[in-house]
């Protein structure tokens, strides 16, 4: 089973970059998106559009903002939008689906701001997080978390670590929760297999070049229980594909 993240930085805007191509082509088992931007009535029909996957969306409030959708070839047995906290829901970044292998969140972490402006609801999300995930840990369930989490965690993990101390997704208290969920049990799927490979990037700058040059950051990624590891096959960075500032990535699994 192949399972592909992917912040899309606008589901309809990637869909005139060739996304239905690209999913047509590459046919994930499952395929999760952030910051779609939309709600699924918005997403024009087309003739290439996938048709062999169920589709389920967590869409913000506000339109054009944030959101949430998961494609899935398997039907799940259970779908939940969001974790029952107004705030959170409201904007569209939780999305969980229950199969008998695993239950699969599909994560939409706030970013902090340019200005550190929404560091405190973004440090609240990560509680409500560890909350949501503490119980489920507890009774042992077979979990994957996955998508952007707006948080470079090591210095191994951007390109300019000493020049982004200061700056919102490598602040301390920012890592520090990335500490905390592996604390918790949970493997990075990447760097259990890359644990000290460089240059390996999710996310790069707009501006011009900066991609070109792999000036970037890993802020996407799988974390699962330890449970989940023996079926654990492959993890991978797909850095080659276009179609939005964010690249996919993904895990293999074998059941």
């Amino acid at each position: 089973m192949q399972i592909i993240s992917w912040n899309i930085n606008g589901i309809r805007a990637g869909i005139r970059k060739g996304l239905w191509d690209w999913t047509n082509s590459y046919q994930p088992d499952i395929l999760c998106f952030q910051e779609t931007k939309a709600k699924a009535e918005q997403v024009p029909p087309s003739l290439d559009e996938p048709k062999n996957y169920y589709t389920y969306w967590n869409s913000a409030q506000r339109p054009g903002y944030s959101g949430v959708a998961t494609f899935t070839k398997p039907k799940p047995q259970e779908i939940k939008n969001g974790f029952g906290i107004k705030k959170f829901d409201q904007e569209g970044r939780v999305l969980v689906t229950k199969y008998p292998e695993f239950t699969l969140i599909n994560f939409y972490f706030p970013h902090s701001g340019r200005n550190l402006e929404r560091l405190k609801f973004k440090l609240t999300f990560c509680r409500a997080v560890r909350d949501y995930l503490k119980p489920l840990v507890k009774k042992r369930k077979k979990l994957i978390l996955c998508g952007d989490f707006n948080v470079a965690h090591q210095e191994i993990d951007l390109a300019r670590p000493k020049d982004n101390q200061k700056n919102a997704g490598f602040r301390p208290e920012e890592r520090a929760w990335a500490d905390k969920y592996l604390k918790m049990g949970f493997i990075d799927t990447f760097r259990h297999f890359y644990p000290k490979k460089e240059g390996q990037y999710t996310w790069w700058s707009q501006r011009s070049g900066v991609r070109q040059r792999n000036v970037g950051w890993r802020i996407d990624y799988f974390f699962i229980t330890p449970s989940l590891l023996p079926y654990l096959k492959k993890a991978f960075i797909l850095p080659k594909v276009q179609g939005s500032d964010h690249c996919p990535l993904g895990i293999e699994l074998k059941f």
